[in-house]
């Protein structure tokens, strides 16, 4: 199952997740960008939301207003569906209107694994090569790993510190994938103050030394978190 969590109310740029894109809200273009893939429900923080999604024919939920996280909000949702602790949750943010069916795929396929090998993990996401130009600009998060391709850490900086000169650098790309229960257990976890610093959810895992199974994905799409890459998408569209 694919769950959106949208927010209305973003801090660095308000009501994004409804700017037209191409003639559609952007959390409708994300929905039926990946609708193909499996059943997909928006889990949003406000009736404006939901009224927009069912007028374009996409399943909405109405969640709290106070959840910290994306990933607090679709914990929310796939309680109130009651959804099987071995079903397999994916979290497409909103703002992702050019995913490519293939990192969605390949994160299922990797998440089916996990399941299979009983192997322990809380959330497992994606990564792509990116280049050194790439690296310094702080709305793309980068990751390192360790030799089993699990994330060390996540930032908004250019990491790891090139002093050798031969570094390779990894963009995340935006989407988790859990199964119910691994879900819920990410959203016991207490708050933890890298995730305050970064402003990076993914963190809490990280520092209470739970695993996050990343997979290595071909990928052109881009987030929308400024109003340039607003433009872009929009030209895109043209």
């Amino acid at each position: 199952m694919i769950i959106i969590p949208a927010r209305l109310a973003s801090t660095r740029f308000p009501q994004k997740v409804l700017a037209d894109i191409g003639g559609l809200p952007m959390v409708v273009r994300t929905a039926k960008r990946v609708a193909h893939l499996d059943k997909v429900v928006v889990a949003a923080d406000d009736e404006q939301i939901i009224s927009i999604c069912k007028e374009h024919g996409v399943e909405a939920m109405l969640t709290s207003t106070t959840h910290k996280s994306g990933t607090d909000r679709i914990n929310e949702c796939a309680n109130i569906l009651n959804l099987a602790d071995d079903e397999i949750v994916i979290n497409v943010q909103a703002d992702e209107p050019f995913i490519e069916s293939g990192v969605v795929e390949a994160l299922q396929k990797r998440l089916n694994i996990l399941k299979e090998q009983k192997e322990p993990f809380v959330m497992a996401s994606c990564y792509n090569a990116i280049n050194a130009e790439a690296a310094l600009d702080p709305n793309l998060v980068k990751v390192v790993l360790d030799a089993a391709h699990n994330a060390i850490y996540f930032s908004r900086s250019p990491i790891p510190y090139n002093r050798s000169g031969e570094a390779n650098y990894f963009g995340h790309i935006g989407i988790y994938g859990f199964d119910k229960k691994s879900l819920q257990e990410f959203c016991s976890l207490e708050d933890a103050p890298l995730e305050d610093i970064e402003k990076l959810e993914q963190l809490r895992a990280i520092y209470h030394q739970k695993k996050i199974s990343m997979v290595k994905v071909a990928s052109t799409g881009f987030g929308i978190d400024t109003e340039e890459d607003l433009k872009r998408a929009i030209e895109i569209f043209l």
